[in-house]
């Protein structure tokens, strides 16, 4: 069975990339995240690696797969 991942997440140096794959993913970080600009990348959230347990957490809570 292939699952589609709703989030892609990268690890580079200090920071996190989220990249939101899905609709779904992106309504999500909508909803549950306050996010400035700056901190997209193209489209890909950026975080520092203090948030990034909370953030993909609180995703795999809401049924997003993350890959």
């Amino acid at each position: 069975m292939d699952i589609t991942p709703d989030v892609l997440v990268r690890y580079e140096g200090i920071l996190f990339l989220f990249g939101p794959l899905t609709d779904r993913a992106k309504d999500w970080l909508e909803q549950n995240v306050e996010i400035e600009p700056w901190q997209w990348s193209g489209d890909t959230f950026v975080v520092e690696h203090r948030y990034t347990w909370g953030l993909g957490q609180g995703m795999k809570d809401a049924g997003l797969v993350i890959a």
